[in-house]
């Protein structure tokens, strides 16, 4: 098995061919692209601390140090091993697998097909171009989504989430205290969307294409709601409050759930407004 201890700046390219990546980084930068051309490359940058120790298995390809597992990554609490940073960027092919773990680290993954997975204690993390299901799961990182056509799943504790573009058939999303701005694109013979966003605190708003079709049930216990779809009620004057409806054919389902945030429905730019309360 090929391993390299990386503890300076250094380029690799890999012969073998590699179907899935791990990558697991402490402070610094992830980025991970996509590509159909060529074999896979790394390159590390910048490093301090401890080396990365690269490894290619058969054909998955790992860069960690010794002592950053992959299980309870999300907990990883030894603020001594804080101390280390690295900037780390590889080229891959767009159908392999891709896992990347950050703490204190960005992460930036483009141009994946396979599916993706970002584990994250802090730091922000930036979804580009992806079309296979995409898993982001963080402690306070906030997460951006980038014309991401592939199922998104999302739980955070106190991060954002932020979907700009998004032609997904499935949205995910699950956070204590993070605000959630979904922005959805209309895509040609798509599967019916599936929005499922549940937050106790945080804010939530959903721009929907026109037209859009999907059974909507948005519900907040105490913050306020703004409707801009005429064909969906608001009901609930003090206190608890919900929007619900259809709209289109209903094919799709859009369900949103808060109990202190506020809940803003918007549509495209173009069409008249509708009720806010």
């Amino acid at each position: 098995m090929p391993e390299w201890s990386v503890s300076e700046p250094m380029k690799l390219t890999l012969d073998d061919p590699v179907t899935a990546l791990k990558v697991r980084v402490v402070n610094g930068t992830v980025n991970v692209v996509g590509t159909d051309e060529g074999p896979a490359r790394l390159e590390v940058s910048q490093i301090e601390g401890p080396p990365l120790i690269v490894t290619q298995q058969g054909s998955t390809l790992t860069v960690t140090y010794e002592d950053l597992p992959w299980k309870g990554l999300l907990t990883w609490l030894d603020r001594k091993g804080w101390d280390r940073s690295a900037v780390v960027s590889l080229a891959v092919p767009a159908a392999a697998r891709v896992k990347v773990g950050v703490v204190g680290a960005a992460a930036v993954v483009s141009g994946v097909r396979g599916r993706t997975e970002v584990r994250g204690v802090t730091g922000d993390t930036t979804l580009v171009g992806l079309s296979g299901t995409v898993r982001a799961d963080t402690v306070s990182g906030s997460v951006e989504a980038q014309a991401v056509t592939g199922d998104l799943h999302f739980t955070s504790v106190s991060g954002d989430l932020t979907v700009v573009e998004g032609a997904g058939t499935s949205v995910r999303a699950e956070s204590v205290s993070g605000h959630m701005v979904i922005d959805l694109d209309t895509v040609e013979d798509a599967e019916p969307t599936d929005i499922r966003l549940t937050t106790v605190s945080g804010e939530v708003a959903i721009r929907l294409p026109h037209p859009a079709n999907a059974q909507v049930e948005a519900h907040t216990a105490g913050g306020a709601v703004s409707n801009a779809f005429e064909d969906l009620r608001v009901s609930g004057e003090w206190g608890a409050k919900k929007i619900t409806g259809t709209l289109g054919d209903g094919r799709g389902t859009l369900k949103a759930t808060t109990v202190s945030g506020s809940i803003a429905l918007l549509r495209r730019p173009g069409a008249p407004a509708g009720k806010v309360l």
